[in-house]
């Protein structure tokens, strides 16, 4: 599995899906490809975090 790369549909900047991290995503069963940046998943999971955990 060469790596690819992905436009985030956040920032639309081209980040790389290595060809580790396509082995990590099979092994878990996970069928789609990140569609954000590693950047835009921290900051999303952090503010998902916040609004959860501050209601």
């Amino acid at each position: 599995m060469p790596d690819k790369t992905i436009i985030c549909k956040d920032c639309n900047k081209e980040f790389i899906f290595t060809e580790g991290e396509q082995e990590f995503y099979q092994e878990k069963g996970l069928q789609n490809e990140p569609q954000r940046c590693p950047d835009c998943r921290k900051a999303k999971k952090t503010e998902y975090n916040r609004r959860r955990f501050n209601n």
